[in-house]
């Protein structure tokens, strides 16, 4: 499997005023030619910074960064401008230029890296087409929807034919109905043109319905990597549990009862297995919360359970949902 990203023990400090400040601290992981890699992590975690380095728009402390085996800290201007061709970025807040026409703006890199005017015309109708909105080539981008403002930054960051496609919380300013139409997008471009497509967000929705993996990092540190669809199930961190666990609307019963956290997927959604539970143990638990997502393309359900305060009667649950091929996790409490 070829690796695009390799990073290792990459570090980033920021000094201001005598006081040092570091976003960042010993973080390795790898990107995967081809996949959709998340990097989510509340405000202020470190990786819209992390994001940033992947195209050295932001300089490393320590560490490497290695880009298709190249260390981008060893490369002069003329190589870094070489590959960062082949990196491409959309944002939050799509920048596009406002006086030129929906065409003009995913014409502007080719325009810039000298293309001829005939050759970027062409190439920008093409990559319209694919976004959805050739119609639109003569519009102002004031004329635009959010949603269509983004198509044309995505439109526009893959006229230059990149390897990589860098999006640093592109959907987040856009309603749900809109955020899941650009994502469904980058998972058909994702498919159609073997782009690697690096995700950055503090949403765990945008995570489960696109990433095929995911690293949480938290307080500038790598917490968890790995399928998204374990860390979903299984979470092992605090950072991944406080993104992964559904919130609670109701207080539990008692101060003594422990409470868990069950994951199902569509295979197991006919079980009536909370019946089975009081039918085959006798035993019978509070269910304070329940819903379903899809995660992968698969559905999977979760519920978190208030149990008896009895240690021998939770040993039992426990075991019997854990023989039934389910995934368990106790929930910690923030009372």
């Amino acid at each position: 499997m070829t690796k695009v990203y390799e990073l290792q023990e990459v570090s980033k400090t920021y000094r201001n005023d005598g006081k040092e400040f570091e976003a960042l601290k010993n973080v390795s992981l790898d990107v995967n030619e081809g996949e959709i890699f998340g990097i989510i992590g509340m405000s202020g975690a470190g990786k819209s910074t992390l994001v940033r380095t992947l195209n050295r728009l932001e300089e490393v402390t320590s560490g490497h960064v290695l880009f298709y085996d190249k260390d981008l800290a060893s490369l002069n201007a003329r190589e870094l401008r070489k590959v960062r061709h082949s990196i491409s970025m959309i944002f939050q807040s799509f920048n596009l230029l406002n006086q030129r026409t929906v065409i003009e703006n995913v014409e502007q890199p080719l325009r810039i890296a000298g293309v001829p005017r005939r050759e970027r015309r062409a190439k920008a109708r093409e990559m319209l087409k694919v976004v959805g909105l050739e119609e639109k080539e003569k519009v102002f981008p004031a004329r635009l929807s959010g949603g269509q403002k983004q198509r044309v930054a995505i439109a526009r960051a893959l006229a230059a034919d990149p390897k990589v496609l860098l999006c640093d919380e592109a959907t987040s300013a856009l309603d749900p109905k809109i955020t899941g139409e650009i994502l469904d997008l980058l998972k058909t471009i994702n498919a159609e043109r073997k782009l690697t497509i690096v995700i950055i967000t503090h949403e765990m929705a945008v995570v489960e319905k696109i990433c095929d993996r995911v690293a949480i990092i938290d307080n500038g540190e790598l917490a968890e990597i790995g399928d998204v669809k374990e860390v979903f199930s299984d979470p092992k961190s605090n950072a991944a549990k406080k993104l992964v666990f559904p919130s609670n609307p109701f207080a539990p019963s008692s101060e003594e009862g422990t409470l868990i956290r069950i994951v199902f997927d569509g295979t197991k959604s006919s079980e009536p297995f909370i019946a089975n539970l009081v039918e085959k143990t006798g035993l019978k638990v509070n269910i304070l919360s329940a819903n379903t997502r899809s995660v992968g393309g698969i559905g999977y359900g979760q519920m978190v359970l208030e149990l008896p305060s009895d240690l021998s009667e939770q040993e039992k649950i426990i075991s019997f949902f854990v023989e039934g091929g389910l995934s368990v996790s106790e929930v910690e409490r923030n009372d």
